[in-house]
């Protein structure tokens, strides 16, 4: 056995000491700890985006509406609980619910616990989204939601009344729905014709209809359906569109149109295999200015 003095008079420099692998080994489980810890955060870490809308009537300045968009039956916490603390604590004066609240008919179990708490918490209203209708469960999904407190719009619409002022409130049913349904330009019409002149708030699930919202005359739209484009980096409105197109547009934020403007939510949960990357779970809070 060479001792360090030996070795050292040999070959004139102190000898490496080999290190045990057990060092590397920890560094390793800490580095994919951070990194499965980091995606589970960007997959079930709550988030909510401000957005001011301007040119709202005098009587509704400051009025709040969260959006709930895009939950494809995805649970946080037990019976939702969190997801329901986090929309108490944004205090909004009313809830839009844009679609997609769910994929399959199983999810339907998880409905009420979410229909009840959000009702709880402030006026709340619900249209649907392609998913529900691809799923056959449409029309059995609104009469639970009716149960549970939430008012379902189907290609109607209700007025709104504060400080004086009005605002109508009209919801779509999406396009995977009843093939002879009114478009979005009937319901505007109509409520032109019934109210006169007066400042729309359309919910409607799709982002990329914004086209047949600015055509309609509608003031603000509520959307989803894009998921924020499911991975999003710098310079990007997301990677990945809600056809798989690459590159979408309109996925997330408030975006003027030719008429109006519309404000999109990035949602809530996913269908799997997808998942989300520097795009947390989103719920917009709309501020009326």
């Amino acid at each position: 056995m060479i001792r360090d003095s030996d070795w050292n008079r040999r070959y004139g420099r102190p000898r490496r000491r080999r290190r045990g692998c057990f060092p590397r080994f920890l560094a390793t489980v800490v580095v994919l700890a951070a990194v499965v810890g980091f995606f589970w955060w960007q997959q079930n870490g709550l988030s909510s985006e401000t957005i001011s809308v301007p040119s709202a009537p005098d009587g509704f300045a400051g009025y709040r509406i969260a959006v709930i968009s895009d939950l494809h039956g995805k649970e946080f916490g037990e019976g939702n609980e969190k997801l329901l603390d986090y929309v108490r604590d944004l205090e909004p004066d009313c809830i839009a619910v844009v679609g997609d609240l769910l994929h399959e008919e199983a999810q339907l179990a998880m409905v009420p616990a979410v229909a009840r708490g959000l009702a709880a918490v402030a006026p709340t209203y619900y249209v649907t989204g392609n998913h529900e209708w691809a799923a056959g469960v449409a029309p059995q999904l609104e009469e639970l939601l009716e149960t549970y407190g939430v008012h379902v719009l189907s290609n109607e619409y209700v007025m709104l009344e504060q400080g004086g002022d009005r605002i109508a409130l009209l919801g779509a049913e999406d396009a995977n729905g009843y093939a002879d349904q009114p478009t979005v330009a009937d319901l505007a019409q109509e409520v032109r014709a019934r109210e006169g002149a007066v400042y729309t708030i359309l919910l409607s699930h799709r982002n990329n209809h914004y086209e047949q919202y600015a055509a309609a005359g509608i003031d603000l739209t509520l959307a989803g359906h894009a998921h924020g484009g499911l991975i999003r980096l710098p310079g990007t409105d997301g990677l990945i569109g809600p056809k798989r197109e690459l590159l979408p547009d309109y996925t997330a934020g408030l975006y003027d149109l030719d008429h109006g403007q519309m404000a999109v939510s990035r949602g809530l949960g996913n269908q799997f295999p997808c998942f989300r990357l520097f795009n947390r779970p989103d719920v917009p809070l709309i501020i009326l200015e």
